[in-house]
């Protein structure tokens, strides 16, 4: 997938999100001030959070947030076998829905964030 697709996704969600606080801004800020907490460091670290994320993202086949927590986790340093076997763990739950976007988008996704090819 070209990374220029990735990175439109990105800014796609991005552009929703302004959108949702133009038209609700208690909303949004509650919701941004809620997630901020969630992916803070604390007993788990803010790399693991973004991997269970990742991981719940290719369970319920929800691409933004493939994508969204590729970014994260890579951010914080995960490496490339952390976010595949973070996906591997989606697959062994989600089956072959799951290990389909195991096997393009995560891949595509880590391609894009951390400059290596696959």
């Amino acid at each position: 997938m070209d990374h220029s697709v990735i990175q439109d996704a990105l800014q796609e969600y991005k552009e929703g999100l302004g959108e949702l606080e133009r038209h609700l801004p208690e909303v949004a800020r509650h919701y941004h001030a809620f997630t901020h907490a969630c992916f803070t460091d604390g007993e788990l670290s803010s790399q693991v959070k973004h991997l269970i994320g990742l991981a719940l993202g290719v369970l319920t086949n929800d691409e933004y947030c493939i994508l969204y927590h590729t970014k994260g986790a890579v951010d914080q340093g995960a490496n490339d076998m952390q976010v595949m076997e973070a996906a591997a763990v989606s697959a062994a739950f989600g089956g072959g829905s799951a290990m389909a976007q195991a096997v393009t988008l995560v891949q595509d996704a880590l391609q894009a964030f951390s400059g290596h090819t696959h």
